[in-house]
């Protein structure tokens, strides 16, 4: 039987609710869930009711933030999903092989999200936590999933971008995004150096399953005084090679 439309509606609403307190980056009052998500301050009050109930939610004095049961539900999915199980040997024989950290990441609305990584003998001087969100027009993963995605999906996400200031100085000009998609979609491969942050090099790749599909990119990430642009060079063809490996084992959905 066909969900009502109006039921639709609210779910659709709690998890515009959910989204923005999974984005967060400190606890909300009720006014700003309600202006991030658009929506009536008594919606959001209702919704963030249940959300409280089911554990969605937690609430700290007049304020409120992810609940215990999202994390319950990233634990499930790196435990259940195939990709992120079939993930991890292949991350860690590319940090391995080349010592710096690896990296995988997937498309969710517009943006991307880390959902594994394997440390290596470069530390960071960040971490970035398994689940964190990042937008797509900055560093080579997100330009991975840009390049890869249809023309008119495309030109709907690039219209929402403008002109966007870089870590490592200097603005990356909207117009200028095209250009780097056709060459990364040409080369294959993408090399990001401070561009999202300072001092940080990125070498990425798309995961494809055996039908083209793109499902992943995976990556290998480490500081500019460890890589210079030799050492880039050779990581390239690691990176590739591994996605490549990764991709051959993905099972064809559909």
């Amino acid at each position: 039987m066909a969900v009502p439309t109006n039921n639709m509606r609210s779910l659709d609403r709690a998890f515009d609710v959910l989204g923005v307190l999974q984005d967060a980056k400190q606890p909300l009052r009720l006014s700003e869930v309600a202006r991030h998500a658009s929506l009536h301050v008594a919606t959001v009050q209702r919704i963030l009711g249940v959300l409280l109930d089911r554990g969605y939610a937690a609430r700290i004095g007049d304020t409120y933030t992810a609940g215990p049961a999202a994390l319950a539900v990233a634990h499930a999915f790196m435990v259940t999903n195939p990709l992120s199980v079939l993930a991890q040997p292949t991350l860690q024989q590319l940090a391995a092989n080349t010592g710096f950290t690896a990296s995988m990441y997937v498309r969710v609305e517009n943006s991307r999200v880390l959902i594994a990584r394997v440390e290596s003998e470069h530390p960071l001087s960040y971490i970035l936590p398994v689940g964190e969100r990042l937008p797509l027009y900055l560093g080579g993963a997100g330009k991975t999933i840009l390049a890869h995605l249809g023309a008119e999906e495309l030109e709907t996400i690039l219209a929402g971008i403008g002109d966007v200031p870089l870590a490592g100085g200097g603005t990356l000009r909207k117009d200028e995004l095209p250009a780097q998609l056709d060459k990364i979609r040409s080369d294959g491969f993408a090399v990001s150096v401070s561009e999202r942050l300072f001092g940080i090099v990125s070498v990425t790749a798309p995961v494809r399953a055996a039908d083209g599909t793109l499902v992943a990119v995976l990556g290998v990430t480490g500081p500019t005084d460890a890589l210079d642009d030799a050492q880039i060079a050779h990581l390239i063809p690691e990176v590739r090679r591994a996605a490549t490996t990764l991709g051959a084992r993905v099972p064809v959905t559909g």
